[in-house]
């Protein structure tokens, strides 16, 4: 058996590459990398040793992401302790981002949208 170290990277594909590295990099704080290298495709943002990879979208006329009922990625998390959690609602909230919390018994978490209409979360396990 193998031993995995956690997740790269993940892919996702967006209307403006540019804009959305300005959305994660100042929303969320990520960091560009490996634009010297592969300059706009894929864009590489990230934060530790997770990033999300940034592509542009086939096509003229690019289709929403699709409802609970398609097998596809619904969304995907960060996490945060319990300050940065806060925070980030406060950030969300002064950047007029809407967002939702649940609460999941062990954790509690906050669900927005990024400009391309992707679910992010960020989580807590600080209770």
């Amino acid at each position: 058996m193998f031993s995995l170290e956690g997740i790269d990277h993940i892919a996702l594909a967006v209307k403006d590459v540019e804009r959305s590295v300005a959305w994660y990099c100042d929303v969320l704080g990520l960091d560009r990398r490996y634009e010297e290298v592969w300059g706009n495709c894929p864009a590489f943002v990230g934060v530790g040793t997770t990033a999300i990879a940034l592509f542009p979208v086939e096509g003229a006329q690019p289709q929403p992401s699709p409802g609970a009922d398609v097998l596809a990625m619904r969304h995907f998390a960060f996490r945060a302790n319990r300050a940065n959690f806060s925070a980030a609602q406060k950030t969300l909230r002064d950047r007029g981002i809407p967002f939702h919390t649940e609460h999941h018994r062990i954790a509690e978490s906050i669900y927005f949208h990024d400009p391309d209409g992707h679910e992010l979360e960020i989580t807590t396990y600080e209770l």
